[in-house]
C-alpha cells in the first residue's frame, strides 16, 4: 500500500495488524465518549463509537489523508459486553462466555475528506466450558482489561479456550485487516 493513513486507535493489536499487511500509518488518538444511543443495534454501535473516534480525529486536525478507527464490542445473549473495570467484572465476564457462542463485531469507520466509509465485520466465538480455575489464572496472568470481552484471541485463552470461529480470526483481534486493505486501495 502506498498512500498513508492515520490511526485513531491506541490500539497496540490494531496497529500490529496494519503493520503485518504493511499499511503505511500513524497513530493520532483524541480522547472519545464511547457512549451510544440506546436504540442502536449491536451493529450500527460499534460503528456510531468508531464514527465519533474517527470525526474526533478529523475535525479537529483535517488531514488530507485517511482517518480510520474502529471499534470492537463482544455481544453474548443480546447483551454487549465491553471492557472489564476490574478483576472481579474480567472474572464474571469469562463466565458468562464459557461454554457459549458470543459475536464479535468490529465496527469501522473511514473519514477521507469528504468520503465517509462504514461497515461491521461479525465473527461468532465459541468457548469450551472452562473451569473457575482457568478463567482465574488466565485472568491474573493477562490482565485483559483493555479488552472488549475481557479477553484476547490470541493469548492462551484463545489457544486452549476456544472450540472454534466463524469468520475473521483478526477481527476478534480488533480489526478485519483483510476488509480494510481492500477498502483503502479503493480509496488511492
Amino acid at each position: 500500500m502506498s498512500k498513508k493513513i492515520i490511526l485513531a486507535s491506541q490500539s497496540p493489536r490494531r496497529k500490529q495488524l496494519l503493520e503485518w499487511a504493511e499499511v503505511d500509518f500513524e497513530v493520532m488518538v483524541s480522547n472519545t465518549d464511547e457512549s451510544y444511543p440506546p436504540n442502536l443495534s449491536t451493529t450500527e454501535t460499534a460503528i456510531h463509537i468508531a464514527k465519533k473516534k474517527a470525526l474526533a480525529i478529523s475535525n479537529s486536525y483535517k488531514p488530507v489523508i485517511p482517518v480510520l478507527a474502529a471499534d470492537t464490542i463482544v455481544v453474548c445473549n443480546k447483551e454487549i459486553i465491553g471492557k472489564p473495570v476490574n478483576k472481579e467484572d474480567a472474572i464474571n465476564i469469562i463466565k458468562k462466555l464459557s461454554g457459549k457462542t458470543h459475536q464479535v463485531i468490529t465496527g469501522v469507520f473511514i473519514k477521507h475528506i469528504e468520503k465517509e466509509i462504514s461497515f461491521a465485520d461479525i465473527t461468532e466465538v465459541t468457548f469450551n466450558p472452562l473451569t473457575d480455575e482457568q478463567i482465574e489464572f488466565y485472568v491474573e496472568k493477562y490482565k485483559p482489561y483493555d479488552k472488549a470481552g475481557a479477553y484476547a484471541i490470541q493469548e492462551w485463552i484463545g489457544v486452549v479456550g476456544i472450540q472454534s470461529i466463524n469468520g475473521d480470526f483478526y477481527n476478534v483481534m480488533g480489526l478485519p485487516v483483510n476488509r480494510v486493505v481492500k477498502v483503502l486501495k479503493q480509496l488511492a
